[in-house]
């Protein structure tokens, strides 16, 4: 009778695992027949923009439904992180997550309106560039040494804009004064589209920017690039120099981005969303018009992205501790 009972109870347990698998399968093949939204949280043109709207052109070949790219800016990238982690998780609304939004809003604001961790479900890292330090040509500086020389001879009087206080290009000015002793004030912008005029007219001096998003006015001569902030030189602009072999050792703050969903997203929709992610990434053509754009792809799995959160936000709570930078 024990016997009968174990052999009944494996079966039950057996059953109930192959139903739980039947209905991920089906909730997968239903998937999608709605249409997709990846919300960006910055406006049109840069990183972000670029590769959602890469990623919804290669979708909506094969899925057969409308991709849409909805650009939602503001506060840092929490507005459009703060919509997506609210939405439901049902594979339609989808966010293009940043090293801001995921590694240093949590150290920088005093109060979120959403967890950059618990509330969304990891999907694939997409890629990575360079921030670059441009200059308004007017400045008259050609080089790293130069501006450094400029910025202490005049205190608190050159400025340097980014995207939004918090975002990695903040936190590149941040670090380049720490390395540096400099005094530069700095002015956030909603986005790196509104920091431009003010770069090309001279109302500020300088700008952290993704290398993709500046790399052609860098090449049409509009501003002056003195050097990308990785460790190695891009491929994309090979000759720009690292502000690390300039004298700024161990200077180091790359942009990343990836794809994340809200959080308890069933786990088949967030694997089918990762090997599409992986396929588009990897299309030679796909890939080629990134690098040429100055992104480098690397889609992974969704526990690389969730190491890789992990690090990053030890890494900039520190930066960020030290700057005494802190928002309400």
């Amino acid at each position: 009778m024990m016997h009968f009972c174990r052999v009944a109870k494996a079966l039950i347990i057996g059953l109930g695992f192959c139903g739980v698998l039947t209905a991920q399968a089906q909730t997968n093949q239903q998937w999608p027949k709605q249409p997709i939204r990846i919300v960006v949280s910055f406006t049109p043109g840069g990183a972000p923009d670029i590769l959602a709207r890469v990623l919804a052109e290669h979708w909506q070949k094969n899925l057969g439904v409308p991709v849409l790219v909805e650009n939602r800016p503001g506060v840092g990238g929490n507005i459009g992180a703060d919509l997506v982690a609210k939405s439901e998780p049902d594979g339609y609304t989808l966010l293009i997550g940043t090293v801001g939004i995921q590694a240093i809003n949590g150290a920088l604001y005093d109060k979120m309106s959403f967890d950059p961790v618990k509330d969304f479900t990891p999907i694939s890292f997409l890629a990575s560039t360079p921030n670059v330090l441009v200059v308004n040509k007017q400045l008259g500086v050609t080089n790293l040494h130069e501006l450094i020389e400029l910025a202490k001879a005049k205190p608190n009087q050159l400025t340097f804009g980014s995207s939004g206080v918090g975002t990695s290009l903040h936190m590149s000015g941040e670090l380049f004064k720490e390395f540096t002793g400099v005094q530069i004030r700095h002015i956030p912008y909603k986005g790196r589209a509104q920091s431009l005029p003010d770069l090309l007219s001279g109302r500020i001096s300088m700008l952290f920017d993704n290398l993709s998003s500046s790399l052609p006015l860098i090449k049409a001569g509009e501003v002056q690039a003195l050097g990308v902030t990785t460790l190695r030189r891009s491929p994309a602009a090979p000759e720009i120099p690292t502000l690390a072999e300039q004298g700024l050792t161990g200077f180091e703050a790359t942009s990343w981005f990836s794809l994340v969903a809200p959080a308890n997203l069933t786990p088949s929709i967030q694997m089918r969303l990762n090997r599409l992610t992986r396929q588009a990434l990897n299309s030679p053509e796909v890939k080629a018009r990134l690098l040429a754009s100055g992104l480098d792809p690397a889609p992974g799995s969704p526990q690389s992205l969730s190491k890789l959160i992990a690090a990053e936000a030890n890494k900039w709570g520190r930066v960020i501790a030290k700057s005494g930078a802190k928002l309400d």
